[in-house]
């Protein structure tokens, strides 16, 4: 953040804040736009909250200064917020999911695509030979590593991380039969690149296994996605089905469940299993 009046920033971003909890929205879109004057990397997310109250533009992603310093500050407490607050059981979903497709399948590699602390990881244990783990977040890829279930986690964003997957055109070297991506999505307005490389480096028969949020279909008026009123990315199941058979992914499970709660409401969502096609 060289170069930036902190004290600026803070002052503008708590105003805006305070307008948007007022309902004051136009002066709260024109102070988040003061907040992105400010800070060109967008550290708060204020491209998001403009998106949320319906005064700006869904962005393709939430900026990647906002998610890396969004889950920075909360990896200590991360998996009692998400686990214990807000009852989410997306990565043990995903296994029984995987299960009840292929029961006595074992995997050869994982890659966890936002891996976060590791719950996934921990989810899938017993089902995989070789786990790799990829989080835009360091602290909570600290978390991830002192639960010892990983082979190797990398800091960066997931889809430049898939992008220089080296693509030697065999299905040995550097592939994968199994790629996972829990909570992820919801940072993700734009999936086109993100599933086509995950096509591109899925193994024939590699299954996709995610998890997505989403809204009533009459709430995208169209879109693709939109972002939602707490300010997370939802994508339309039409989309999502749409991108997986583009990139050679047929679906195998598709299901709309509770993802997580807030403030006592049930946030739905996708669960989503999808095969790589052969040939």
């Amino acid at each position: 953040m060289s170069e930036l009046d902190t004290e600026a920033l803070a002052e503008a971003y708590n105003r805006a804040l305070s307008l948007e909890k007022a309902g004051q929205l136009d002066e709260a879109a024109d102070a988040y736009r003061e907040v992105l004057a400010l800070d060109s990397e967008d550290h708060t997310g204020a491209a998001v909250r403009l998106a949320s109250i319906q005064r700006g533009p869904s962005p393709e992603k939430a900026s990647v200064a906002y998610v890396a310093t969004l889950f920075d500050q909360h990896a200590a407490a991360f998996e009692k917020i998400l686990v214990d607050d807000l009852g989410y059981a997306v990565p043990m979903m995903v296994r029984e999911m995987i299960v009840g497709y292929q029961p006595d399948r074992h995997f050869a590699r994982m890659l966890d695509l936002g891996c976060g602390t590791g719950l996934t990881g921990i989810a899938m244990h017993g089902k995989v030979d070789e786990m790799i783990g990829v989080d835009i977040s360091t602290g909570m890829l600290d978390e991830a590593y002192d639960k010892e279930v990983y082979n190797d986690l990398y800091a960066g964003d997931v889809v430049e991380f898939l992008r220089d997957i080296e693509d030697d055109g065999s299905d040995q070297q550097g592939g994968w039969d199994l790629i996972v991506s829990t909570d992820v999505l919801p940072y993700l307005g734009d999936l086109e690149e993100k599933f086509m490389q995950v096509g591109r480096c899925l193994d024939a028969r590699g299954l996709f296994a995610f998890s997505s949020e989403t809204l009533p279909d009459e709430a995208f008026e169209g879109a693709d996605y939109k972002v939602g009123p707490k300010q997370r990315f939802a994508h339309s199941e039409a989309y999502v089905r749409r991108l997986l058979d583009a990139n050679g992914m047929d679906v195998k499970h598709f299901e709309l469940i509770v993802v997580r709660s807030d403030e006592g409401n049930p946030i739905y969502g996708h669960l989503v299993l999808a095969e790589k096609r052969t040939g």
